[in-house]
């Protein structure tokens, strides 16, 4: 039930992976953030503390059913707790393929940086050699995330 997409990398805001210079997050946000997942139970600690951020304009995507599903998590002391749910998937750039997490903090509980409807953020193991503007295939499970 894989659903394969073309995708665009794209500069995000640089807050995941601390290198924004915000002094709230200064190794980054999923730096700090990967134990109280790792205490809900999901093991972040093989991927890159930071985000691919992925293009797929013109489509958009459709939350299904994801792998996991965290509410109200309260990951650091100056910020509000969050809901993040996280999707199964691969990136595929030239003759490399890593798997990854589709990496999405509901918008709802997210207090800024939000993202555009056609911007996936991936955590994945770090990509040697990938860069901003390069096209990547994104392939999704659909019955957790459609892409429309």
């Amino acid at each position: 039930m894989k659903t394969q997409v073309k995708g665009i990398i794209k500069p995000g805001y640089g807050v995941a992976s601390g290198k924004g210079g915000d002094t709230r997050f200064p190794d980054g946000t999923i730096a700090m953030q990967k134990p109280f997942f790792q205490e809900l139970g999901l093991d972040l600690s093989p991927y890159f503390s930071g985000t691919l951020n992925i293009s797929i304009y013109p489509h958009e995507y459709i939350i299904k059913t994801p792998k996991y599903i965290f509410i109200n998590v309260k990951w650091s002391p100056s910020e509000p707790a969050e809901d993040f749910s996280f999707f199964d998937c691969r990136i595929l750039h030239h003759q490399s393929t890593r798997d990854g997490l589709i990496y999405y903090p509901h918008p709802e509980t997210k207090p800024e940086h939000l993202q555009g409807a056609d911007i996936l953020e991936v955590i994945a193991p770090k990509i040697e050699g990938l860069q901003y503007g390069d096209e990547v295939i994104l392939e999704c499970d659909r019955r957790q995330i459609e892409i429309k």
